[in-house]
């Protein structure tokens, strides 16, 4: 079984949901407090990726896993951020309106990040990114369904607050079937490579939580902001990510979307450890 046909539909129903959740009014909240948003964003598009960039060097990753590392940290997370906020008693309307953000943004800054990424490793190992396909999917898989589901709640508000029940709770059990549908599929890549993937993964995983909360101090963000910036930063959109890396219009590499997994399942014991330690504090 292909796995493309798996994440993408998946991933057309989370970002249907994303948009479900958005209004048109949260990209303005950007002018009115704009520090917060700021440095989730560079943390987000800046940081992230140059760290991954760091530790794929680092650990000196084959060209396929640099790719792929690289790939999941450009892909900030959707709506499971803002679950996530929300548990950690974090500020949930910083988050929406990083989600609505980032969601245009990286329809930019991924290709132009991916683009280079794939010239500096790729081409010596015959991996080329087609930029057009890359852009083409994700305006049909991502923008499309947000713009779907903004559209929806502003027409018919009622149905959009059911749909939206409904699909959220859905999202994380398809995830957990897309990524056990992959391990059954590559299980032997995946364990010949757990070792350094996994300790690389986890080292941009808590990179990216420490980075992001400096960050948050230096700015003086309170403590609602700084767990919601921490979040936002740590978490990653790894359908996306497995989309991208499987797709046969762009990579079709599915060994590529093998960090992604990883990270996948790193972030969310971390993140569900550090929301933990929040409430458990609180």
């Amino acid at each position: 079984m292909n796995t493309i046909w798996i994440v993408l539909p998946i991933l057309t129903l989370l970002m249907f949901d994303l948009g479900l959740s958005l209004r048109f009014e949260d990209f303005g909240k950007v002018f009115r407090h704009p520090w917060p948003i700021v440095v989730a964003l560079f943390g987000q598009l800046v940081l992230l990726p140059a760290i991954a960039l760091g530790l794929a060097y680092l650990f000196r990753l084959p060209p396929v896993f640099f790719i792929g590392l690289v790939l999941i940290a450009c892909c900030p997370g959707g709506s499971s951020s803002n679950v996530f906020s929300k548990l950690a008693k974090g500020d949930v309307a910083l988050s929406v309106t990083l989600t609505a953000i980032s969601s245009v943004v990286t329809l930019f800054t991924i290709p132009f990040i991916m683009s280079w990424a794939t010239r500096l490793v790729g081409d010596s190992v015959g991996i080329s990114l087609p930029v057009g396909n890359l852009i083409k999917q994700n305006l049909v898989l991502m923008l499309l369904p947000v713009l779907l589901g903004i559209g929806l709640h502003y027409a018919w508000p009622q149905a959009a607050e059911k749909t939206d029940k409904v699909l959220s709770k859905l999202a994380f059990p398809l995830l957990l079937v897309l990524i056990t549908v992959f391990y059954i599929q590559h299980h032997r890549t995946i364990l010949d490579n757990i070792g350094v993937l996994g300790a690389c993964v986890t080292s941009l995983i808590l990179l990216a939580i420490g980075c992001s909360s400096l960050l948050s101090r230096l700015v003086r963000n309170d403590a609602q902001q700084r767990r919601t910036v921490i979040i936002e930063v740590g978490m990653q959109n790894a359908a996306q990510a497995i989309a991208i890396a499987s797709s046969p219009l762009i990579f079709a590499n599915e060994v590529m979307a093998i960090p992604a997994i990883l990270y996948s399942l790193m972030m969310n014991i971390v993140l569900l450890t550090y929301v933990g330690l929040v409430r458990r504090r609180k």
